[in-house]
C-alpha cells in the first residue's frame, strides 16, 4: 500500500486534502477551510460551491466535525509551554470559565517547558483542524507557525506578552515593572538588586527582557548605578528565588537593601531564605514581586498586580465572537496593573530622608498609571482590593 502524505492526511477521509478541494473548487484554501467550518465572511453562493465539491470529493474537514453544514469542533485549542506554573493555570481557568458559559469545549497543548513537538503540533494537529481557533499562552510563535495557522484561517491571540504579527492582551510588562522598581526608590532605597526571569528554552517570549529593561532604565533615570553582581536569573518559580537569594548572601561585598523580582514567585523564594538567614524582611531587605499570585496577601507581600484569568477570559471571547461573525472581535489589548503595597517594603534602615533619588513627577505618596492610592480604585481592580494591606 502506498503510503499516505501529509497533504493527503489533511482531508480526513479518502487521501482527500483541502488543497484538492481548493483546486477543484477555484477558490484558496483559506476560503475552503472557513466554508466547510461554517464561518463568515464567505457567501452563500461560493460556500454552497464548496461544500458541493467538498462532498463529491469525499473530503471532510476532521474526524471530530459535526458535519460540512457547520464544520465545527466546538473546540478552542490553548497552548502552553507550561501547566504547573501559577500565571499558566490562572490564564487556563479564564478560559475554561468563558468556554463553559458559551458550550465549548477546551483542549490542552502543554509544550511541557520546551518546544520539541511544536512542529508537529503546528504541521499536524492544528491543520487537521481539530480546533476552531486558537489561545498562545506567554509564547512567541514563528513566522512559519502563523502561515500554517493563516492557511486555514483559524482565528488566534496570544495571552501574557507582545507577539509580532499577531493580537495579544497582557499588561504593559515594562510599565508594571517600572512601577515596582520606582516604589522602591520612592521609599530612598539605592542599593537595589534585580531577579529577573530567562527564558532558557526556544519559547522566546519577550516578557522576561522587557521587565530587564524597566529596571535599567528607571535606575539610570533616577541616577543610580545597576550593580552586576545583584543581577540575579531565576525561572519564575520559588526555588529560583530560593537559590538566587543564596548566590546574592553568599557572594562577598556589600548587601542590597532591596530586591526586585520579576514574579511573586521568585520573591516568596528570597523570602523564606531569607528568614532561614535570619535576614529581615522588610527591615533589612525589602521585596517586591510582579503577578499578585494567591499566596501574596498571606505572605504580605508587595507587588504589582494583574488577573491572567480575566485576560485569558477576554481573549477566549474574541476568539469566540470571531467565530460568530462579530467583525474585528479579536484585537490587541491591554490588560491593568496596580500597585499594591504590604508588608514586605519599607524605607531602609539608614535612610534619612523619605525619598532618595526620587524620579521626577514620582513621590511617595503620588499615584501613576496603574497605580492606585488607598481609597481609589482602578479600572479592572478586584473589588475589595486594597494598596496598603498588612
Amino acid at each position: 500500500m502506498a503510503r499516505t502524505t501529509d497533504r493527503a492526511q489533511r482531508g480526513g477521509h479518502s487521501g482527500v486534502s483541502i488543497e484538492d478541494v481548493a483546486a477543484a473548487a477555484g477558490v484558496s484554501t483559506a476560503t475552503v477551510s472557513r466554508a466547510v467550518r461554517g464561518l463568515p465572511q464567505v457567501s452563500p453562493a461560493t460556500r454552497e460551491k464548496i461544500l458541493g465539491v467538498a462532498a463529491d470529493l469525499g473530503y471532510v474537514a476532521s474526524s471530530s466535525a459535526s458535519g460540512l453544514a457547520t464544520g465545527r469542533t466546538k473546540t478552542i485549542g490553548v497552548l502552553a509551554p507550561f501547566v504547573s506554573r501559577w500565571f499558566f493555570s490562572k490564564a487556563i481557568e479564564g478560559a475554561d470559565r468563558e468556554l463553559h458559559s458559551r458550550h465549548y469545549n477546551l483542549s490542552l497543548f502543554n509544550l511541557g517547558g520546551h518546544g520539541s513537538n511544536r512542529e508537529r503540533l503546528f504541521s499536524k494537529t492544528m491543520v487537521y483542524k481539530q480546533i476552531d481557533a486558537l489561545l498562545v499562552l506567554c509564547m512567541a510563535l514563528t513566522h512559519e507557525e502563523i502561515e500554517h495557522l493563516q492557511k486555514i484561517d483559524i482565528p488566534l491571540v496570544v495571552v501574557g506578552g507582545h507577539v509580532d504579527e499577531c493580537p495579544y492582551i497582557g499588561i504593559d510588562d515594562y510599565a508594571a515593572a517600572c512601577t515596582a522598581v520606582r516604589h522602591l526608590i520612592d521609599l530612598g532605597h539605592q542599593d537595589i538588586a534585580l531577579l529577573h526571569g530567562d527564558d532558557e528554552t526556544d519559547l522566546n517570549f519577550d516578557v522576561p527582557r522587557v521587565r530587564i529593561k524597566a529596571f535599567q532604565d528607571v535606575m539610570a533615570e533616577a541616577g543610580l548605578s545597576v550593580r552586576p553582581e545583584w543581577d540575579e536569573c531565576g525561572d519564575f518559580t520559588v526555588p529560583s528565588g530560593q537559590a538566587a537569594f543564596h548566590r546574592l548572601w553568599d557572594r562577598p561585598g556589600p548587601k542590597p537593601t532591596a530586591i526586585f523580582c520579576a514574579s511573586d514567585e521568585m520573591a516568596m523564594g528570597i523570602i523564606f531564605e531569607a528568614a532561614q538567614a535570619g535576614v529581615r524582611v522588610p527591615e533589612d531587605l525589602s521585596v517586591i514581586g510582579i503577578d499578585d499570585h494567591d499566596f501574596s496577601e498571606a505572605m504580605g507581600l508587595t507587588t504589582v498586580g494583574q488577573r491572567p484569568d480575566e485576560q485569558a477570559e477576554l481573549g477566549t471571547k474574541m476568539l469566540l465572537d470571531e467565530l460568530d461573525g462579530v467583525a474585528g472581535a479579536v484585537r490587541s489589548t491591554v490588560a491593568p496593573h496596580w500597585l499594591i503595597v504590604r508588608r514586605t517594603t519599607a524605607p531602609p534602615r539608614a535612610a534619612d530622608s523619605p525619598a532618595v533619588g526620587r524620579i521626577a513627577g514620582q513621590s511617595a505618596g503620588g499615584t501613576a498609571s496603574g497605580i492606585k492610592d488607598d481609597d481609589d480604585s482602578v479600572a479592572g481592580q478586584p473589588a475589595g482590593r486594597s494598596h496598603a494591606a498588612g
